[in-house]
């Protein structure tokens, strides 16, 4: 997978435990919702595990320091070149 293709699906995932966290806030007891929260989550943290092995930290203050700070990288997460190119879904 490629820095693009791994950006996309855990801006996805981060969208669907989002919407599963306002879920569980008004069903707390949903053992299904819970347990797809939970796999969501697993699965988005392995995303960012390989993400930061093949392009560096994405976040200043949640990764892993592998021997030298590598935060100071441009572009960084909130920079319009950092974003993925999602073609024909623009927001207009």
């Amino acid at each position: 997978m490629n820095r693009d293709a791994i950006l996309t699906e855990l801006m996805e995932l981060d969208f669907m435990l989002v919407d599963l966290q306002l879920f569980l806030d008004t069903h707390p007891c949903d053992q299904d919702a819970l347990k797809q929260y939970n796999d969501i989550l697993a699965k988005a943290n392995v995303l960012r595990e390989q993400y930061e092995s093949l392009c560096g930290p994405l976040y200043s203050f949640r990764s892993f320091n592998r021997g030298h700070w590598e935060w100071y990288r441009d572009p960084w997460p909130w920079q319009y070149s950092f974003n993925v190119d999602l073609p024909g879904e623009e927001c207009r």
